[in-house]
Parts: structure tokens; sequence; C-alpha cells
């Protein structure tokens, strides 16, 4: 079989990670078979969708670099490629299944089927949904209607009674009953678009889609889509409803676990390296053990037997880890190219920065390197290098179990080690430091926290006497004196 895929988002709001995910999946199976993946955008709900939800597709697949055979950009021989372009292809296959009976004009007022859904409800139906009114109107009477310009829509005729089937890849049978499926649901909307699962269908079987690969929210739609199928006499795709993925209070992942669109983890300084290869670990795995593929490896390694059926749970903490792994393959060069942007965008250096600030960058990588997690904590971790500390905190400046005079005390001995430190390794500082440390009755750490805090504004920094010989002697014995003034006043 020639595997034929797509990625077909309806563009109503930035690329989340679950949408993503399928995009990925189907990429992937394409490659590695090779085979064809096609982009197709799913635009036919006119409210919803946005000119800045199209953007943001094309922005967040060239970014995480998935590529597509067919689409809109690229055309192929089953354009075009945008739903509400192909209106003329749904008007030949609706009437033809008006033509066969398989479907029919509805000439009910939103008011009307409002009301017998109250009604339903009021009754506790088991289904509530549209009661078939228009599904057996007399001939003529249509006509007639038709002939008044009526406003209409057009549904698809469900079958009564029986049941629909179909094998999933992941999930293998999936049966429903005909009376539990929507009762003869829209498939024209008065506006003249097709809904959803009516395009959906004929766009997949024009596409000549040879595998669905979607998430298992979509699972029960998958009986209507087959009666569709074979109200026209076509042969279903293969169906794959891919694992749910879930936040870690395995509810479905939302806004309230944390961040959800691409856009926001691009924003924070994840690479795309480190999204694809861990949103491909949500629902598949190699063996037992690898966790850190290339892209390249990906497109080779992909296969769908190694879907997993329970839900993937989305661990911020460990896409984290990921991302830091991935920032620390980098070398320096690559490391700048990519934190520089962010740099920028903060406003701790120039556009483009200066020949001082690119020093001071060259200088930061290797010390920020190990602790980076996402790239735009470059910003927060070297901002003191730039520019000057905007204000210090007490309880920040002194050490548990010191006062304000204690702590003037170790800095003011710190400081008078410290003119002189450049000269010396930073062994041999630290030797100096811990000694004086003993001699005032302090631990080292309670003596460098102050120094440190006046040197970077904060207790978590970079390595503090690499980041004094970047910042420079001068500021940064001029930082230390300003605490100690502020400790004097205190005290």
């Amino acid at each position: 079989m020639s595997v034929r895929v797509r990625y077909a988002p309806s563009p109503t709001g930035l690329q989340h990670i679950g949408g993503v995910r399928s995009a990925l999946f189907n990429y992937f199976v394409a490659r590695s078979s090779g085979g064809k993946f096609i982009l197709r955008i799913e635009d036919t709900d006119r409210n919803r969708t946005t000119p800045e939800a199209v953007e943001d597709l094309y922005e967040t697949l060239r970014w995480l670099e998935i590529t597509w055979d067919e689409g809109p950009d690229v055309g192929g021989p089953c354009g075009p490629y945008v739903q509400s372009e192909r209106n003329d292809i749904y008007r030949e296959y609706v009437e033809r299944l008006i033509e066969s009976g398989h479907a029919y004009y509805c000439f009910c007022t939103e008011e009307r089927v409002e009301e017998v859904r109250v009604r339903q409800k009021a009754e506790k139906r088991k289904i509530i949904g549209y009661d078939r009114h228009c599904r057996n109107l007399d001939p003529g009477e249509t006509a007639e209607l038709l002939a008044s310009d009526a406003p209409r829509v057009t549904r698809f005729k469900v079958p009564l009674d029986g049941e629909t089937s179909f094998t999933d890849l992941l999930l293998g049978r999936v049966s429903r009953k005909n009376e539990d499926i929507n009762p003869d649901p829209v498939i024209i909307k008065s506006d003249g678009f097709p809904t959803y699962h009516f395009a959906n269908v004929v766009d997949d079987h024009l596409m000549e889609i040879s595998h669905i690969m979607r998430a298992q929210e979509w699972l029960p739609s998958g009986p209507l889509h087959v009666l569709l199928y074979d109200a026209f006499g076509w042969e279903p795709p293969i169906y794959c409803h891919l694992p749910m993925v879930m936040g870690s209070d395995g509810q479905k992942l939302s806004k309230r676990h944390g961040s959800t669109s691409v856009r926001e983890f691009r924003d924070a300084g994840y690479m795309p390296e480190a999204l694809v290869n861990y949103i491909t670990l949500l629902g598949w795995s190699y063996d037992d053990s690898r966790e850190f593929f290339t892209k390249a490896d990906l497109e080779e390694l992909f296969t769908l037997d190694k879907l997993n059926k329970a839900p993937a749970v989305f661990d911020y903490k460990k896409l984290d880890w990921f991302n830091g792994s991935y920032i620390r393959q980098l070398d320096d060069a690559g490391l700048r190219a990519r934190v520089i942007p962010y740099l920028v965008k903060d406003g701790v250096v120039g556009d483009p920065p200066s020949a001082e600030e690119s020093r001071i960058i060259d200088g930061a990588i290797p010390l920020v390197k190990e602790r980076l997690k996402t790239l735009s904590e470059i910003s927060e971790m070297t901002r003191f290098l730039f520019r000057e500390i905007g204000g210090y905190r007490m309880e920040e400046l002194i050490p548990k179990k010191l006062d304000a005079a204690k702590t003037l005390e170790s800095l003011t001995k710190a400081r008078s080690i410290l003119q002189d430190f450049l000269g010396r390794s930073d062994e041999e500082n630290e030797d100096l430091l811990r000694a004086a440390a003993s001699e005032l009755g302090v631990n080292l750490g309670a003596m460098l926290m102050p120094v440190r805090v006046a040197v970077t504004g904060t207790k978590v920094s970079p390595p503090l006497f690499p980041s004094m010989r970047l910042l420079g002697l001068e500021k940064s014995l001029a930082r230390i004196d300003d605490v100690r003034i502020l400790l004097e006043k205190e005290g």
C-alpha cells in the first residue's frame, strides 16, 4: 500500500501539543514508509477561523522543521488543500447522496430544533438530537420549499437499526449501534459550507488518504464516518486513534496544567529539537530504554506498531530535562546564536549587541550552559553583567543565624581579600575566604552569600569568581561597597 497521511487542523486557535503530536506521528509515518505527508486546512467553521491561527500553523510546523509534500502553499495533484476553496466539490458529492437516498434537505428552523432538544432533555431521552422531522417529507412539498428558496440544511440519513463497526490499528474492533449515533447530522450548513464530518470524509477519499491518525477524542465520530464511506461505496482508510495527552492529574491536558501551545513553549525558550523528541514520546516508544532521538532518527525508526494504548502524561519537568540536555549538546557558538534573541527581547542587550556586550555574552555562555533549562533563562541569569542591580533585599543579604552587624563584618573581611583576587586562582581565593570565615566563626557559605547577592543581585547565580572576572573587579567591589553601606544603615 502507498502510504498517504495528512494533518488537517482547524485554524481556530494556536497550535497545541495534542495537535502537533498528531502532525508529528503522521509526518514520521510518511517519512519512515516512503509515503506522502499532506497538509490540509479545514476552515469550514467560518465564525472561528482566523488568519492569525493559519499563520501560527505554518510558523509552528516550519519552526519544528516539519515539511509537507502537498498542501495549500506547495500545491499537489489533489488540491485545493483549503476546504473553503472546495465548495464546488462538496456540492457535487452531497447531490450524489441526495440522489441515492442517503441524504435529504431539512427546512426546520433553529428554533424548532432547539425546542426539540429541550423537550428531549426534559423527557430524559437517551439520545438528544434531531427528531428526523424532514426525513420523509413528501417530494412535492420538498420541491415547493426548494422553489421558495426557504432556508435549509442537508442531513445525512443514519440507519435506524443495526450497528456500524471498523477496525482500529491500536484499539481493535470498534462498534456502535446506529441508534446511538447522532440522529441524522447536518452535512451541509445553511450557509452552504460543509460540516467537519462530511468534508473530512470527502477530502480524505479524494486525496487518497491511506491512514487516519488522530486523537482518541475523535473515536466516537468513527462510525459516522464509516457510514458516510459506505453511502458513497468507498473503502474507508485505516484508522488509528492515538492515546490522549493528559496532565499529571489524569485530566486532558489544558491551560490549567501550564503552557499548551507550541508558541508558548517557543517564547519560553524551548528548542524545537527537544519538543519534537519529547512530544513524539507521548504515546510512542522505540524500546524500554532509549529516550533521545534526532528528527532524522525518527524519520527512519518510527512505526505504528510501537504505539502505546495508554494515555500519555505530559510532564513539564521531564520536558525541562530534555530541553536542558539539548542545550548542553550545543557548542558555545550555537548556544550564543540561540540566546541572543532572548537577551534582545528582554532588553538586556542592544539589537545588535555592542562590542562590549558581545564580549560579555561570549564569556557568560560557558558559565550558564550547565544551568539553563530553557533559552529564555539567559536573561535573568546574566542581567547583572549588563545592567546595574535594581535593589537589594535584606532577607537575601543576611544569612540565616547572622544579623546585619555580623554580615557586615564578614562582607568587609571578604572584600579585603577579594580586592586582590584577580592575581590568584579560584582555589586560592576560596582557601583564603574559608580561613577568614573560620576566624569570624561563620561558615564559608555564610560569608560568600552576601558577596554573591551583592555582585549578582540573587542567591542563585553562575559561578561567583568567573562572574566577577567577567563583570570586572571595579564594578564587583563597588557593588560590595553599596551593600556594606546598606548593612551599616540596617545595623
